[in-house]
Parts: C-alpha cells; sequence; structure tokens
C-alpha cells in the first residue's frame, strides 16, 4: 500500500517566504498533537464511579497489579506539564488581545489553515479543525502583538507577494478519514455496517489495518489534487465526494481495500494581494525581531501561575 502513516511527513519545503510562516505553525501544533494525545486517553477512559478508588487494580501482569493511580500519575508526568502549559498559553494570549485591542478575524485563519495544508506534500497535524483553529488563533494574538509597532513598507509587501504569488495559489483540500482493510469481503461488510448506522472513527480503530490513522480515528488530515505522498486512488475518490460523506470501496497501489470519509473542506482559490497583505506584513515583521519570543513571555504580565511553581 503506497498509503501509510507509520511517520508523519515532513513539512513541505517550498520558497523562502512561506517557510517563513507555516513550518514554525506546523512544528508548534506536532507539538500540541503530543498534547491532544492525553484528551485521546481520557476518552478511552471508562467513566470513574464515585466509590471508584486510586488503589483499584486497571491491569496486572504477572502477579504484579498496575493501580489507577500509578496509571494517572504516568499519563500526567508524560504529558501533563505540557498540556497544562498550552491551556495556560491559550488563557494569556486571550488576555492579550484584551489588552492590546487584538482581534483575530474567521478570514485570517481560514488563510493561515489553506498555507498549511497547499504544499505538495500536505501538513498533518492529527488535530480536529477545532482545536487547529484554536491553536492558530492563538499563534496569530502573539504575532500581532509582537509585530504592532514593527513598521513594513508597502513596496516591500508587494515585491515579496510578487516574487511569491505561486505560493497563494491554493488547491482544494479535504479533511480526510480512511478505513485499510486487506480483502475486498472484509471492505463490503465495513461499507455494510456503516450504511447501517456504525461510528467510522470507531470502525477505524477496531479494524483498519493501517495503525497509525487507525488510532486517530481514520483521520489522515488535509489532502488534495497534488498530495505526493497519498494513493492515487484515494486522492481520486476523495475528489469526488462531497463534505461528510463516506466513499465506495476503493482498491488501493498494494492490493488492499479502503473506504474514505470527507469531512471539512478547505476551498481552493487564488488571494490576491489586498487578502494577504497583513499576513506578508506580519512575516517580514517576525524576520526583524531580535529573537524568538513565546506566549510565556507574557506570563508574568498576566499573573499566570501553575501546579509545577509549587
Amino acid at each position: 500500500m503506497r498509503y501509510t502513516r507509520a511517520r508523519k511527513p515532513e513539512p513541505p519545503t517550498p520558497p523562502q517566504k512561506r517557510r517563513l510562516k507555516t513550518k514554525p505553525l506546523v512544528i508548534l501544533i506536532g507539538i500540541l498533537f503530543a498534547c491532544n494525545l492525553l484528551w485521546f486517553i481520557a476518552w478511552l477512559m471508562p467513566s470513574k464511579p464515585s466509590t471508584v478508588k486510586d488503589d483499584e487494580e486497571v491491569a496486572s501482569v504477572d502477579g504484579k497489579v498496575i493501580t489507577r493511580e500509578m496509571w494517572m500519575a504516568a499519563m500526567e508526568e508524560k504529558i501533563g506539564r505540557e498540556t497544562l502549559r498550552e491551556l495556560i498559553n491559550a488563557e494569556v494570549m486571550e488576555a492579550a488581545a484584551t489588552k492590546y485591542g487584538i482581534e483575530v478575524s474567521e478570514k485570517e485563519i481560514d488563510l493561515e489553515l489553506a498555507l498549511i495544508y497547499s504544499g505538495d506534500q500536505g501538513a498533518y497535524t492529527g488535530l480536529d479543525t477545532d482545536k487547529e483553529r484554536e491553536i492558530i488563533r492563538s499563534t496569530l494574538i502573539l504575532e500581532k502583538v509582537l509585530t504592532k509597532d514593527v513598521v513594513i513598507q508597502d513596496e516591500d509587501i508587494e515585491k515579496n507577494y510578487e516574487k511569491n504569488t505561486s505560493l497563494y495559489n491554493i488547491e482544494t483540500a479535504y479533511r480526510t478519514s480512511v478505513i485499510v482493510v486487506n480483502t475486498e469481503e472484509e471492505v463490503k461488510q465495513t461499507l455494510k455496517e456503516l450504511k447501517g448506522g456504525s461510528n467510522f472513527d470507531a470502525l477505524a480503530k477496531e479494524r483498519s489495518i493501517d495503525l497509525a490513522s487507525a488510532n486517530l480515528g481514520g483521520d489522515i488530515g488535509y489532502i488534495h489534487q497534488k498530495t505526493d505522498f497519498i494513493d492515487a486512488a484515494i486522492i481520486e475518490a476523495v475528489l469526488k465526494l462531497k463534505e461528510n460523506t463516506v466513499s465506495e470501496p476503493i482498491q488501493l497501489e498494494d492490493g488492499t481495500y479502503a473506504i474514505l470519509s470527507v469531512g471539512n473542506r478547505l476551498e481552493g482559490r487564488t488571494f490576491k494581494l489586498k487578502e494577504v497583505k497583513e499576513h506578508i506584513r506580519r512575516e517580514l515583521a517576525l524576520e526583524q525581531l531580535p529573537e524568538k519570543v513565546n506566549p510565556e513571555a507574557f506570563w508574568k504580565d498576566f499573573k499566570a501561575t501553575w501546579f509545577y511553581e509549587k
């Protein structure tokens, strides 16, 4: 099978100006993907009755008991710190937006999403669309605060746009999920269950042989007509699907079979200079900053504290 999720594809390597924006943002979202695993694990956990105690046995190995307390402590140690850090950062950025009168429009977020996912190799975060938009919003607030006093000449913005016009010709991208199975019989049975009301995410986790995407309910992120790491049969089928629909079974290059689901769609378009002017101005302004600044630089300003200070 040509398509695989054994590892996340490297972010695209576009011309210089494009790289300035999308690479840091993809890296940021990638880091937050690890934090997002905490919520995924919590989703898998059964609801804890009020009578359940921390010493409840959740597993055992050769007679050695693993308690709920041990389990939760291990999860907290592994990803709890970063999860809490990002929650604080998000709140700090919202406070900064209020203080400095910063606004972030839905159109601005749409533009950033389009730029992230328009490369030939795409970009994958593992986060749902709402979470991605939240992260992009926080990132834009930070960038706007940092660059609000930096002056960039219109002439420089126009030159940058003319040099990188192709970057703003965006392909339509489709948020895609996939269930991959070995045989035609299996794929027909899977489609029958989906048509009968079974949940796509649940079936992907239970049945898909593509383990990386299966762990995420089949999600493989946004793909488009020029995405070059996806089986051609998947792309061909996706281009014919409407939002929130499921495909008929398709056979992949390696002889396996797949069913696809398309969720959100980012419409392709060509952005004019006036539509990306602020985006370019911000990128050029960020280049002039003497050093990289993250949201934690604002913690003191907004009296942010956390458990790990104790």
